[in-house]
C-alpha cells in the first residue's frame, strides 16, 4: 500500500507522549519559517501572498499524511520560481492552478507505476547545472522589491528582464534596499551562530522593525505587504492578506477549459511535476542521512501528487519537499510525519491570527530572504568546485543546462540536459566495447598460428557494435578456424546481433568458434537464428575448444583438463 507509508513507519516504531511534544515543537517551529517564505514565494511567482500560505496549509498537510517519508516538509519551494511565473504572466492564476492539478495528477501516476527510483536516472550535472540556474534567476527577480525599481512593462524572458531592470536602476528607493541589506546581514550573521531560532524569522523580524522605524520619517518610506496587496471578500476589501479560511473552488472558474489550453499547459505541468519529484526525493534521501530512516519513493510520490491534484481547489500552487523546511525540522527535533502536519495547521492558525500583523512586512525584506534561499539552493561554491574536477564533458552538461535555464527555462533545460547526458553516456559505453586480434604468445586464447582469435570487450550495442565486429574477417588469408572470445560481453542488443550475422557472412566458410557465450547471450542468439549456421559451434571454455581442435587439427597440443562441449549447432 502507498498510502500512510510514513505514519505507519512511525507508528510501528512506537508512537509516544514524548514523540507527540517534540513534533509539536518541531512543527511550530517549521511553521514560523514556513509563513515568510509561503507569501515571499508566491509573490515571486506573480500571484498574491495568501495563495503561497494556502498552499502550505493543503498540500502541506495532505504530503504528509499521504507520503513516504517521515521528515518532509512541503510547501512552494523557491525551484518552481522559474517554471511558474512565465505561466502567471501569460495564463494567469487560473493556467497556473490548472498546470499545477495536471503535474499532480502525473506525480500521483508516477508513484502508482512505481517509478520513484528513476529520480537515480537524472545525471548529477543535470541537476546542479539547472539547480543554480533556477537560484540565479531567483535571486536576480528579486531586485525589484530589494531595491524598490519601478519596472516599466512586465518582460517575460531573463534577457528582456535584465534590461528592463538596467533601465529602473534610477529609481532606486534607498530605503527599500536598506532594509533588504539589513535582512541579508541579519540572516547571515545569525546562521553563523547555529541558534535553534531560524535565521529567516530573526532576520524578517529585524527588516520589519527597520521599515517601520524609517516610515516615521517623512521624506523615507519603505514599500509593505499591505500596500501592495488587497483583497476582497463580498463588499469588503482589506490589506495584505485575508483573514479567513481556505475555501473550496474550481481551479479554471476564472478562464474555460480548452484542448489548446490543456496542450499549452502540459510541457509545463511535466515540468513541474518532474521538478517536484526530483526534488521531493532529495530531500527524502537526505532527511534519510539526517536521521537513519528510509523512505518510500513511491509512496513519497503518492503523497506529493495528491497534494497538488487538491490544492488548487483551494487556490493553492505547486508545491513539493522542501530541504532547507525539511532540515529544520529535524533539527528541531521531529519523529513523525504528525510535525508537517502541526506545521501546516499552525500557519492556518497564524493566517486567521495575525493576517493584519502580517501586511507589515516589508516586500524588500521579503526580496532579501528569498536572496538567501536562493544563494543556498544554489549552493554556488559547490557548483565552482564541479566545475574545476568535474570531466570536460561533464562541464558541459552542466554549463548547457545552467544557461538554458537563465536565457530560456527549466523545460529546455532538463529536456536537453537529458538527451545531452544521454547522448555523452552512449559515447562513453561505447568506447567500452572492443575488438582485438589475440596474439599467438597469448597461453590462454592459443589455439595455433593458423586458428584466428577475437577477443570482444564490452556490452555490444547499437553505438558499439557495428565499429567493434566490422574487423572480424579483415585478415590477408582465410584462416582454418575462427575463434570469437565472448567472455566478457555482458549484453547484445538486436543491431549487435545483426552486425556479428553480417560478419561471420563476410568471414567465409571455415569454421567459427564462439567461446564463453552467457546463457542470456546465448538464447538471444539462438532466438535470431545466428547459431543455425553451418558453420558455427559454441564452446564454455577454451580447454574443451583446444581439445576440439587438438582432435581435429593435429598441431593444436591439448592441454590437461578436458571439459565438455556445452553445444553444437550444425545445419541438417
Amino acid at each position: 500500500m502507498l498510502v500512510f507509508d510514513a505514519l505507519k513507519q512511525a507508528w510501528r516504531e512506537g508512537y509516544s507522549f514524548a514523540a507527540l511534544r517534540a513534533d509539536l515543537v518541531a512543527g511550530m517551529t517549521v511553521g514560523v519559517v514556513a509563513i515568510p517564505l509561503g507569501m515571499a514565494l508566491a509573490i515571486a511567482i506573480g500571484v498574491p501572498p495568501q495563495h503561497g500560505l494556502y498552499t502550505v496549509i493543503v498540500a502541506g498537510l495532505l504530503a504528509a499524511l499521504f507520503g513516504g517519508s517521515r521528515f518532509n516538509i512541503s510547501g512552494p519551494t523557491a525551484a518552481f520560481v522559474v517554471i511558474l511565473l512565465p505561466i502567471t504572466q501569460q495564463y494567469g492564476l487560473s493556467g497556473l492552478m490548472l498546470a499545477t492539478l495536471m503535474s499532480g495528477l502525473i506525480l500521483l501516476l508516477m508513484g502508482v507505476l512505481r517509478l520513484g527510483q528513476l529520480v537515480a536516472y537524472v545525471p548529477y550535472p543535470v541537476t546542479t547545472g539547472f539547480t543554480a540556474g533556477i537560484g540565479l534567476v531567483i535571486a536576480f527577480l528579486q531586485l525589484k522589491d530589494l531595491l524598490g525599481l519601478q519596472v516599466s512593462g512586465n518582460p517575460i524572458h531573463f534577457p528582456e528582464k535584465v534590461m528592463a531592470f538596467g533601465s529602473a536602476l534610477p529609481s532606486v528607493n534607498w530605503a527599500d534596499a536598506g532594509v533588504g541589506v539589513v535582512t541579508i546581514t541579519v540572516f547571515i550573521g545569525w546562521s553563523r551562530l547555529k541558534q535553534r531560532i531560524p535565521p529567516h524569522v530573526v532576520a524578517l523580524v529585524a527588516g520589519t522593525v527597520a521599515a517601520l522605524a524609517l516610515n516615521q520619517s517623512d521624506s523615507l518610506h519603505v514599500a509593505l505587504l499591505g500596500e501592495r496587496f488587497q483583497y476582497q471578500i463580498g463588499d469588503l476589501i482589506g490589506q495584505g492578506i485575508p483573514q479567513v479560511l481556505p475555501s473550496l473552488m474550481l481551479p479554471w472558474q476564472a478562464a474555460s477549459i480548452t484542448p489548446e489550453l490543456v496542450m499549452a499547459l502540459l510541457p509545463a505541468a511535466f515540468t513541474i511535476a518532474l521538478l517536484g519529484c526530483i526534488e521531493s526525493l532529495l530531500c527524502a534521501v537526505v532527511a534519510d542521512g539526517m536521521t537513519g530512516t528510509k523512505h518510500n519513493p513511491n509512496g513519497e510520490l503518492v503523497g506529493q501528487g495528491l497534494a497538488n491534484l487538491v490544492v488548487p481547489f483551494f487556490g493553492g500552487i505547486p508545491a513539493t519537499a522542501a530541504i532547507a523546511r525539511t532540515a529544520t525540522n529535524i533539527r528541531a527535533g521531529a519523529f513523525s510525519p504528525v510535525s508537517a502536519i502541526v506545521h501546516a495547521l499552525f500557519v492556518l492558525a497564524a493566517m486567521l491570527l495575525l493576517a493584519p500583523v502580517l501586511a507589515y512586512i516589508p516586500m524588500s525584506a521579503l526580496a532579501g530572504l528569498l536572496i538567501m534561499v536562493a544563494w543556498n539552493m544554489s549552493e554556488a561554491p559547490h557548483f565552482v568546485h564541479t566545475m574545476k574536477v568535474a570531466p570536460r564533458r561533464d562541464v558541459a552538461v552542466l554549463l548547457v543546462c545552467f544557461s538554458l535555464t537563465v536565457v530560456f527555462d527549466m523545460v529546455i533545460a532538463v529536456a536537453v540536459g537529458l538527451l545531452l547526458s544521454g547522448i555523452l553516456f552512449i559515447q562513453r559505453m561505447a568506447s567500452l566495447t572492443s575488438v582485438t586480434v589475440v596474439a599467438q604468445t597469448h597461453p590462454h586464447l592459443d589455439f595455433g598460428e593458423d586458428v584466428v582469435v577475437y577477443d570482444i570487450n564490452g556490452p555490444l550495442f547499437f553505438a558499439a557494435s557495428e565499429k567493434a565486429l566490422s574487423v572480424i574477417g579483415r585478415l590477408p588469408q582465410p584462416p582454418r578456424a575462427l575463434v570469437l572470445d565472448f567472455t566478457d560481453v555482458t549484453t547484445m542488443d538486436i543491431t549487435a546481433i545483426r552486425a556479428l550475422d553480417m560478419a561471420l557472412a563476410r568471414a567465409g566458410d571455415y569454421p567459427v568458434y564462439l567461446l564463453g557465450v552467457a546463457a542470456h547471450v546465448e538464447r538471444k542468439l539462438a532466438a535470431a537464428g545466428v547459431l543455425a549456421a553451418a558453420q558455427v559451434q559454441l564452446y564454455s571454455s577454451s580447454q574443451s575448444l583446444r581439445e576440439h581442435l587438438s582432435t581435429k587439427h593435429h598441431n593444436v597440443a591439448p592441454q590437461e583438463s578436458t571439459p565438455s562441449v556445452v553445444s553444437m549447432y550444425t545445419a541438417g
